[in-house]
C-alpha cells in the first residue's frame, strides 16, 4: 500500500484518517486496525483498490476517481442490533450524495442498503463484523464504494450510474467529508434513540415502498407488496395470499 495525501479533508474529530494512494482493500486495513485494538472512528480511504470486494464475495471495480473508504466502529451491542447500522449508512450516504445532485433528481434507497439514482445503482456497501467472547460485537467495518467519475458494467443486478453522469459536481474529498458529517449526526441519534428514527429516515427515502417486488433467495424467489420494515430492519412482504412474510436476506427487484 502507498500512503497518499488527505487532500485537505474536513472531518469531525470522531474520525482518524488513514489515506492511501493504492491499497488491496480498505476493509482489510480497517479490520487490521480493529484487531490491533484501535478505537472506533478509524477511516481508511484510498484513491484506488486493487482487490476491492463487494457483497457475496463479488469483486468491486475500483479505478481512481471514485470514493473507496472503510469505517471501523465499536457499537457495543449484539449482532442483530448492529445489523441496523446498514440502514444508517444508507441514509447517511443518501443525504450526503443528494446535497450535490441537481434539484429534483430521483435518488432513493433500496433494501437493504443500495442507493439508486434514476433507478440505477451508484453505491456499494459491505459490512463485516467480528463478535467478541461475550457474544456482543467486537467491531463492525463498513466498506463503501461510490461511483463518482465512472461506474462498472455490472453483469448481474441493477444497471449502474456515476454521480457525474447524474449531474453532480463533487470531488472525492468533498463527498467523503459530507458522508463523514452525515454519518456522525445519524450515529449519534442511533446511539441515543435507537433504530426507530433511523428506520423512519430510511422508509422516507425507500424505493418501491407499497409496490410489488420480487425477492430472490439462493434456492427460491417470490413476489409480493413491500409494505415496510419491522423493528429490526427485516423487509415486510405482503403475499398475494394475504399473509405477511419477513425477509432478512435476499436480492430485491422492483416489478415493472
Amino acid at each position: 500500500m502507498t500512503p497518499g495525501p488527505d487532500g485537505g479533508l474536513d472531518l469531525p474529530p470522531f474520525f482518524t484518517l488513514h489515506a492511501y494512494d493504492t491499497v488491496g482493500s480498505t476493509n482489510i486495513i480497517a479490520k487490521e486496525l480493529a484487531d490491533s485494538g484501535a478505537s472506533e472512528g478509524q477511516l481508511v480511504w484510498a484513491r484506488r483498490q486493487e482487490s476491492g470486494i463487494g457483497r457475496r464475495g463479488r469483486s468491486w471495480s475500483s479505478p481512481e476517481g471514485n470514493l473507496y473508504c472503510s469505517l471501523m466502529l465499536r457499537p457495543e451491542c449484539d449482532p442483530l442490533t448492529g445489523a441496523s447500522l446498514s440502514f444508517l449508512i444508507a441514509v447517511s450516504l443518501h443525504r450526503a450524495i443528494e446535497s450535490f445532485l441537481p434539484a429534483g433528481t430521483d435518488i432513493q434507497v433500496k433494501w437493504p442498503n443500495d442507493i439508486l439514482i434514476n433507478g440505477r445503482k451508484c453505491v456499494g456497501i459491505l459490512l463485516e463484523s467480528k463478535t467478541g467472547a461475550g457474544g456482543d460485537l467486537d467491531y463492525i467495518v463498513v466498506g463503501t464504494g461510490i461511483n463518482i467519475a465512472t461506474y462498472p458494467e455490472l453483469k448481474e443486478g441493477l444497471p449502474a450510474i456515476s454521480l457525474k453522469e447524474a449531474g453532480a459536481r463533487v470531488t472525492v474529498e468533498k463527498l467523503l467529508s459530507a458522508y463523514a458529517y452525515s454519518f456522525l449526526e445519524r450515529y449519534t441519534v442511533w446511539k441515543t434513540e435507537g433504530f426507530a428514527p433511523i428506520r423512519q429516515d430510511w422508509l422516507d427515502r425507500a424505493a418501491a415502498l407499497g409496490k410489488r417486488i420480487t425477492v430472490n433467495l439462493p434456492d427460491s424467489s417470490f413476489e409480493g407488496r413491500f409494505s415496510g420494515l419491522d423493528e429490526t430492519g427485516a423487509l415486510i412482504l405482503e403475499l398475494d395470499s394475504g399473509e405477511s412474510r419477513l425477509v432478512t436476506a435476499g436480492e430485491v427487484f422492483i416489478v415493472p
